[in-house]
């Protein structure tokens, strides 16, 4: 995730607004470190991570001028997608990109979390596998009342 990261920071870098805002920090810095934490979170919490692109975009725009908005959003949107689609090619052997042992999302009627291994379409284990059903049916009846 490392590469990716840098790979939005060395594209955005030039255009960064000399007159951006100082947050205590170097905004180059504060940039770089935007995009680590936005894939780090994507590769450690992807199915609680709705709209990463649209999140690290909102959190890196006000470090470039309004005349480069444009391509900050095309590039982050871009990059994401690509590594997004490298997470999704990644083997699944029981190990997250970190070497940790994959654990099922649910929880048991006990509270704590299922130790089950889950399936790779959508983190839950065989036996909860109703959750993901639910799931599904509650973003489509959100998308229809925002429709």
């Amino acid at each position: 995730m490392y590469q990716f990261s840098r790979v939005i920071y060395r594209e955005l870098a030039p255009y960064m607004d000399a007159h951006a805002p100082n947050h205590g920090g170097d905004p180059h810095a504060e940039v770089l470190h935007a995009c680590e934490c936005t894939l780090e979170r994507l590769a450690n919490d992807r199915h609680y991570f709705a709209r990463p692109a649209r999140t690290l975009f909102n959190d890196i725009r006000m470090y470039f001028p309004m005349s480069q908005q444009a391509r900050v959003c095309q590039t982050v949107t871009r990059v994401i997608a690509l590594a997004e689609d490298w997470l999704d090619n990644q083997p699944r052997r029981g190990y997250d990109i970190h070497g940790n042992p994959l654990q099922c999302r649910a929880t048991t009627r006990k509270g704590s979390a299922c130790q089950r291994m889950p399936l790779p379409r959508n983190g839950y284990c065989p036996s909860h596998q109703h959750l993901a059903e639910t799931e599904t049916g509650a973003e489509e009846a959100a998308e229809l009342v925002a429709a």
